[in-house]
């Protein structure tokens, strides 16, 4: 970061990987402020340590100390629409401006990088990934998109340590401005074709990422992603892939178990078999997050005491299989799935570790242009639980498109008993259909339901 800066401003400061970064300049005595639609809980942890923050978009909040173009940094999220007349401020009067992604690259370039990638998985993977790490000698930092409950935030700080932990996000080609030392790629999955417009080239760009890893350093696939894609790279970096149950994979998750509400398994490593670790979260994808994770801290040194004390520590992230109920009267867990295969592997990850209660699910899609793309396969993941209620699109930087809302999706699902519903007509329904077993889902501000829900059956 070029010293001449002391003050970053942020616009779109709620959001979750742009919170990390506003906290992390924060208690690096930079001072910080920024603009956000909505207070969401993200807005609230900055404004409770001292971050100033507005939600009107209006140049005459900018507080005056922001408004030297050569002692204030813009930080902004491409969530921010064009016509926003902050932004077009700061554009008129030549501040320097920059994407959150490209700040984080700047943050992370001179350190020991480990770059998670995927189009789901990221945020779990993440958070497991630098839990085992900070439990080490070395320790790390880590900048996540969303809270983890060991951390209890989304931003962990070792100033003295040389590791560093990031979400590599593919949006809008952010993780590009990585230049990882090892990187995770989970799944590479049609999304963003807002931004792609094919699969084709939202492939390419994960191989563009993976030759931004710098020379010796590591590539670890998932199972699913074909080696070959990236064998131009093989003489720069070393290669491995990870799976549940394949001999064939470098990493091989296998034996597993459920008792008394734990998960045990064994990892075959390219080294030896670590037998009986325990885990707090089942379900496959759960699993394969976890196994992402150990094969990146183990090939970034970590003995295996502290993996296996680390994996059965672990407490999960908020809204990533994140169980606020858990009585012999209601189960409810919430998530944060909000792609066809997201939810599916959610559904059936809930399916399998209760398979004797009827899930009612409520789902809020997220973007109209994902629900366009992809109505059909939400609708078929969808169709799997027992009851649907279906939420009005959240819309986020999008404007509506004609023909395209919740009922698109309603109209192809095979289930019998489903519901489309308004935000507050939503606790009322709950009520009426007396569920066993409730699960939420969706990225836009379903979470603001999630307390209310929570309250209203948990009594």
């Amino acid at each position: 970061m070029e010293n001449k800066y002391k003050n970053i401003f942020f616009l779109g400061i709620g959001g979750i990987g742009m919170s990390a970064i506003a906290q992390y300049f924060y208690v690096n005595d930079y001072k910080v402020a920024g603009y956000d639609k909505y207070q969401s809980d993200n807005c609230k942890r900055l404004e409770k340590i001292g971050i100033d923050i507005h939600y009107d978009d209006d140049t005459n909040l900018i507080p005056n100390v922001y408004k030297n173009s050569s002692e204030t940094l813009i930080v902004y999220t491409p969530a921010i629409p064009e016509d926003s007349a902050e932004l077009a401020y700061f554009k008129t009067h030549s501040f320097k401006i920059l994407k959150r992604a490209a700040v984080l690259g700047m943050i992370s370039q001179n350190k020991t990088s480990i770059a998670i990638a995927g189009t789901h998985g990221k945020t779990s993977v993440s958070a497991i990934t630098s839990w085992i790490l900070s439990n080490t000698q070395d320790s790390c930092s880590a900048f996540l998109g969303g809270v983890s409950k060991n951390f209890g935030s989304n931003l962990y700080i070792n100033s003295t340590s040389d590791n560093i932990v990031v979400e590599a996000d593919e949006y809008d080609r952010s993780f590009l401005h990585l230049t990882p030392s090892t990187a995770i790629i989970t799944s590479i999955e049609a999304d963003h074709l807002d931004i792609y417009n094919n699969f084709s080239t939202l492939q390419q760009a994960f191989i563009e990422f993976a030759s931004k890893i710098k020379s010796k350093g590591n590539l670890i696939l998932h199972k699913s992603i074909n080696p070959a894609l990236f064998q131009s790279l093989e003489r720069k970096i070393n290669i491995y892939t990870y799976g549940l149950n394949d001999q064939n994979c470098d990493f091989n998750l296998k034996n597993i178990s459920y008792k008394n509400g734990h998960c045990y398994f064994d990892i075959e490593t390219p080294n030896e078999v670590i037998k009986n670790l325990k885990y707090q979260i089942g379900g496959k994808h759960n699993l394969e997050n976890a196994l992402a994770a150990t094969a990146a801290s183990l090939i970034n040194d970590t003995d295996t005491k502290t993996l296996r004390n680390s994996l059965e520590s672990f407490a999960g992230v908020i809204r990533r299989f994140d169980i606020k109920i858990k009585t012999a009267d209601i189960i409810y867990i919430d998530d944060y799935a909000h792609h066809p295969d997201e939810i599916k592997a959610f559904i059936n990850a809930v399916s399998e570790i209760y398979p004797n209660k009827k899930i009612t699910a409520i789902f809020q899609p997220h973007l109209f242009s994902r629900t366009k793309d992809f109505y059909k396969e939400f609708a078929a993941s969808l169709s799997d639980c027992h009851e649907l209620i279906l939420l009005p699109i959240y819309p986020a930087r999008e404007k509506p498109i004609a023909g395209i809302s919740s009922e698109t999706i309603y109209k192809y699902t095979t289930i019998k008993n489903k519901h489309l519903c308004s935000k507050t007509e939503l606790i009322p329904l709950l009520i009426k259909l007396k569920p066993e077993l409730i699960v939420t889902m969706g990225a836009g501000n379903i979470d603001q339901l999630v307390e209310p829900i929570r309250k209203e059956f948990a009594q």
